[in-house]
């Protein structure tokens, strides 16, 4: 349990510095690059909760497809390398995320927390894979997003590609 502990407060710390740079990295391909791996830090800290299923969607949708996204719209864009122009909202944005924080902790801190001491009876992998895409299961919907996702992509490339 200790080196699961010790693998969780990595996993945040590089997640924590990674999601810093997203934001205040001027370059925004590398920007993009911090971001996937945000993504994956966030999908070992899942691993280190016992969430195999939870970890390996994190990593098939956030890191596999919404992280090509951004890249393939960064690199379709025009003029990447002047970065992101100096914004004169920073300083409202801020005090909104000091605020938002100061929220976030005080729930975080007054709500009481009910910790399980006895683990789930059955896999929770395989129990949440049969009720997705069992008989009865949501296998259509997920098929017919992938197509409305590839054809969006598509479409993004037929309109921005050059004449």
């Amino acid at each position: 349990m200790i080196g699961l502990d010790i693998a969780f407060w990595i996993l945040a710390v590089v997640g924590i510095v990674a999601a810093l740079a997203v934001v205040l990295l001027r370059d925004i391909f590398r920007a993009a690059i911090s971001m996937i791996l945000c993504f994956l830090t966030v999908a070992g800290i899942y691993v280190t909760l016992s969430a195999d299923f939870l970890a390996a969607v994190q990593v098939l949708i956030y890191v596999g497809a919404i992280s090509v996204l951004v890249i393939l719209a960064i690199m379709l864009t025009r003029e990447v390398q002047r970065g992101s122009p100096s914004n004169k909202l920073r300083i409202p944005a801020f005090i909104v995320v000091v605020l938002f924080l100061g929220a976030v902790s005080f729930a975080l801190l007054n709500t009481p927390w009910q910790v399980s001491a006895e683990l789930p009876v059955e896999p929770t992998t395989a129990a949440l894979a049969t009720r997705l895409f069992g008989e009865n299961g949501y296998i259509l919907p997920v098929e017919i997003a992938a197509v409305l996702l590839l054809a969006a992509i598509l479409g993004a490339i037929v309109l921005v590609r050059e004449k």
